[in-house]
C-alpha cells in the first residue's frame, strides 16, 4: 500500500516531467505580428525577432501560384532561350 501512495505522490501535476525537462535551453517564444502582401495583419507566437515585432511577407498563401493555381511565370516574358543568346550570341566555336 505505502508503495501505491508514493506512485500516486509522485503523479502530481506539480511533479509530471519535473525531473525531465532541461533549464534555460529552449529560445524565447513570444507574440509577433504577420503582415501578409495584400496587407492584412494577424498574430502569431514565434520564435522571430522579438515581442510586439512585425514580419512582412514577400510571399504568401494569397499571392504564390502555388496556393493560387496559376501558371504564371515570376520570369520575364523574354524566355531562357531569347536570354541566353542575348547573353552569349557574340561566341563562336570558330577559329
Amino acid at each position: 500500500m505505502a508503495f501505491l501512495l508514493y506512485a500516486m505522490d509522485w503523479l502530481e501535476p506539480a511533479n509530471i516531467g519535473a525531473d525531465i525537462m532541461k533549464k534555460d535551453i529552449h529560445p524565447d517564444y513570444h507574440m509577433i505580428k504577420v503582415q501578409m502582401t495584400d496587407g492584412t495583419v494577424f498574430e502569431t507566437r514565434s520564435t522571430w525577432g522579438s515581442e510586439g515585432d512585425t514580419l512582412q511577407l514577400d510571399i504568401d498563401p494569397t499571392s504564390h501560384p502555388a496556393w493560387t493555381g496559376s501558371n504564371s511565370r515570376l520570369m520575364d516574358s523574354g524566355g531562357q532561350v531569347a536570354r541566353f543568346n542575348k547573353r552569349f550570341g557574340g561566341l563562336s566555336l570558330k577559329k
